[in-house]
């Protein structure tokens, strides 16, 4: 595999919880000093950019916020300042400072992951706005994600439920979605065949990577279990940690 640059997947693929993976700085570090373009894409939906980047550097990882990529990058472009309801956390509205946030007949109803704010109240209002004419989009449709205590759902069961009610498709923005990683590979000024996406979701990051035209890795971390179906994946490791190793350096 001959890479000029890696998006890296953050939850369970870098760190799970508030633990990093073993070896996970000190391979960062090496593929940086490589001169390797890194960029870091997550589906994280409960914060903004700028706290992501604060967690980061907090578990020991050195990066720029400008390296991150999240849903909301794409959302704000793609909503620009029409009018929605989110069902997001309150902090990820300071990634979105152009929308206009309504529940009178808005354009768009915005999900995220909001864990326990998914009240029966505000799953049901986002209902009667999509009956009434907006369209849904969901930042990311995964299923599930491991957390300190075990696995939990993500945002994508509670959007298939806004989809199964209202008749409506959501529109996707963030992984596995091509759109996604086009916006990244042109962050990163390289092609698709000059990549590698690497990550613990076999669906979000490896086959949308592959879908995309990039290389995927899957790492055996975070939500990987061992029911996983390995031919997926043009490179699997036990951790991020093996990857300088795997690619020669």
């Amino acid at each position: 595999m001959r890479v000029k640059g890696f998006m890296l997947d953050l939850d369970g693929t870098l760190y799970v919880g508030a633990e990093p993976v073993p070896g996970a700085r000190e391979a960062v570090t090496e593929l940086k000093a490589a001169g390797l373009v890194l960029r870091y894409v997550t589906n994280t939906t409960r914060k903004p950019r700028r706290a992501v980047a604060e967690n980061m550097r907090d578990l020991g990882f050195e990066v720029d916020g400008a390296e991150i990529l999240t849903p909301a990058t794409a959302a704000a472009d793609f909503i620009g300042a029409r009018s929605c309801l989110p069902l997001v956390d309150d902090s990820l509205l300071e990634d979105l400072p152009d929308m206009t946030t309504s529940s009178d007949c808005p354009d768009y109803v915005l999900i995220g992951d909001l864990g326990e704010g998914f009240t029966y109240a505000r799953l049901d209002a986002a209902f009667r706005c999509l009956m009434e004419g907006a369209e849904l989009i969901a930042l990311q449709k995964n299923r599930y994600w491991r957390t300190g205590t075990g696995l939990s759902l993500d945002a994508g069961p509670f959007v298939a439920a806004l989809e199964y009610a209202s008749g409506k498709r959501a529109t996707v923005l963030g992984k596995p979605q091509a759109e996604f990683f086009r916006l990244a590979l042109e962050d990163m000024n390289l092609q698709a065949a000059e990549v590698a996406m690497v990550g613990d979701d076999p669906e979000s990051d490896v086959a949308g990577a592959k879908m995309a035209g990039l290389w995927g890795v899957q790492v055996r971390t975070g939500k990987w279990t061992p029911d996983v179906e390995a031919g997926r994946a043009d490179l699997t490791l036990d951790s991020v940690a093996e990857l300088p190793a795997a690619i020669g350096l």
